[in-house]
């Protein structure tokens, strides 16, 4: 349960402190206070959307933060798990928006990410708000609530069917895939043949193109190399005129070999002057070797051209050698695909009615308990209903059978109801007003809080719509559900808020330049005092009214 609440800068509330005990709390005031506020400021705590509109005008950010105790077991172990365990039994949570847009969530004083953060909030509070008993008018909900009334038996039995349902599925696309590729087996399989025997029949090899183009470049120009090389050779060690540059670095060995003997310190020259002669005489040696090798095969050019444009036809396949061999792969395991087409399709049918036989099992195990949900349902709805001011009303679950196996099982589910006696029950869009959806939902609200692990639920004007004597029986629903759960209301209703354990007064009021929205407890008095401004009517009359309301409550 939640057991404080800081609200600071989140739109008009400037800074408001909450403590909070188990029971029913209602917040009352006038329109346009900053109820719906409250709400906002607790679903952004919950990990809800964070705007920032929410953000007081001429600050830069707003916060929101939380303490829960007694946490459901459920979520304990999870947040045990994800290495944020509650401190001596208690849940610290923490949003904060900012102008910048870099907003801060923290678990345990420790900074998460959002999506974390949203995991580690759910099954914390259940918030009932003005809309929420709206979407009982689409039928696609109805489904959803009556899965959630099973408990998670039904809801693992739902997931065995969600899984079942979409392995069916992703085989019947993959059937669909098979099955075209089989009209276009024949013609792929002749293309896929011919393009595969085009390169196995060149067999090109990896850097066989740049050799072919460096050996292409040298035949070309053979006469030009022959003709270097050999004055080269010729400089460097065979010179016909004067001496060869090897002649004259042996001379000048010599001479300096010679100098060495008058003059230690030219010795030193010795050294370079031999590694400078051997590398020569190493270099000139790799000229000879080369020159020799230099030979002109006739036809070798001719051959190399057209390797060269049977590589280059192999260019739609890849711009590499690498590429083409990856294409010649992948088209290789393509046809033996397609050879093997009709033994995939049998083993796919096989695996297909494994699967269909699964769901089957599944999903008829879930009719099954659909149904006998379906039953304890209306009948919990018929005793509730009735103590809601509904006696006459009659609510049904109708099922409607599906097919093809889809993921929510084999049929989708439809609430009908009559709150007059003798009528036929009809879909709830048809038939029910909003003051029969307010009630109805809080008889559903009812009815699973008594088994939901939520421990906090929260109902934003769940009396709109109803009025005379039924709102009493709105406020004794109320406090019956706050017998079990922590709940919070927020109200229009005097008899609803007599009910109240506490009871909060909202109100905006001006501080200097500024408005602001406060929230504060109300002592017995005050609260006498806004059950009578909530009763409206002449003062004294009010004032008498909510006297006998809070006489009536507190007996």
């Amino acid at each position: 349960m939640l057991t404080e609440m800081h609200v600071e800068n989140f739109a008009l509330m400037e800074n408001v402190r909450l403590n909070f005990k188990e029971g029913l709390t209602v917040f009352t005031g006038e329109t346009g206070a900053g109820k719906s506020m409250l709400i906002d400021a607790l679903g952004l705590l919950l990990g809800g959307r964070a705007s920032t509109d929410f953000i007081r005008h001429g600050l830069e950010k707003a916060r929101v933060e939380g303490v829960f105790e007694n946490l459901p077991q459920g979520l304990a172990e999870k947040l045990e798990e994800e290495g944020y365990a509650p401190e001596d039994g208690q849940l610290f949570l923490y949003r904060e928006i900012n102008m910048n847009g870099r907003n801060g969530c923290r678990v345990q004083g420790r900074t998460v990410p959002l999506s974390l953060y949203r995991v580690l909030c759910q099954g914390l509070v259940d918030i009932h708000g003005q809309m929420e008993h709206q979407s009982l008018f689409n039928s696609e909900t109805h489904c959803d609530l009556l899965d959630a009334f099973g408990g998670e038996e039904l809801l693992q039995i739902l997931k065995h069917v969600n899984e079942q349902a979409q392995n069916y599925r992703a085989l019947l696309n993959e059937e669909k895939e098979l099955l075209s590729s089989e009209r276009d087996r024949v013609k792929r399989e002749e293309m896929l043949s011919f393009q595969i025997k085009e390169i196995a029949a060149i067999e090109p090899q990896v850097g066989e193109e740049e050799e072919l183009q460096l050996e292409k470049k040298r035949l070309g120009n053979h006469e030009k190399l022959l003709n270097l090389t050999t004055e080269l050779y010729a400089n460097l060690y065979q010179a016909s005129q004067g001496q060869s540059a090897y002649d004259l670095l042996s001379g000048s060995l010599k001479i300096v070999q010679e100098l060495g003997r008058y003059d230690d310190r030219l010795e030193e020259l010795n050294e370079p002057l031999e590694t400078i002669y051997y590398s020569l005489e190493d270099l000139i040696e790799r000229i000879r070797s080369y020159q020799e090798n230099l030979e002109f095969e006739p036809g070798r050019l001719d051959q190399i051209e057209e390797r060269l444009i049977q590589l280059h036809r192999l260019r739609k396949y890849g711009l590499t050698v690498e590429e083409i061999l990856k294409a010649k792969e992948e088209m290789e395991e393509e046809l033996h695909r397609i050879t093997h087409l009709q033994e995939g399709l049998e083993q796919l049918q096989n695996k297909k009615k494994h699967v269909l036989n699964e769901y089957k099992k599944w999903s008829a195990l879930l009719t099954e308990r659909r149904s006998a949900v379906a039953k304890k349902l209306e009948e919990g709805l018929h005793v509730e209903l009735s103590s809601l001011g509904l006696e006459k009303s009659h609510f049904e679950v109708h099922f409607i059978t599906v097919q093809e196996p889809h993921p929510g099982g084999a049929e989708n589910v439809e609430f009908y109801f009559t709150a007059n006696l003798g009528e036929p029950a009809k879909p709830l869009v048809k038939v029910a007003s909003g003051g029969e959806m307010s009630r109805l939902m809080l008889a559903l609200k009812s009815l699973l809080a008594k088994i939901e692990t939520v421990g906090t639920f929260v109902f934003d004007e769940v009396d709109s719509g109803v009025g005379g004597r039924t709102i009493q029986k709105v406020g004794e629903k109320l406090a019956k559900i706050a017998e079990a759960k922590q709940v919070f209301c927020i109200t229009h209703s005097a008899p609803v808020a007599a009910f109240a354990d506490e009871h909060f007064g909202i109100i905006k009021e001006t501080v200097g330049e500024r408005t602001r929205t406060a929230v504060n407890r109300l002592d017995e008095q005050a609260r006498i005092e806004e059950l009578s401004r909530m009763l409206g009517g002449s003062a004294d009359i009010s004032l008498q009214h909510a006297e006998q309301l809070w006489r009536a409550r507190n007996k």
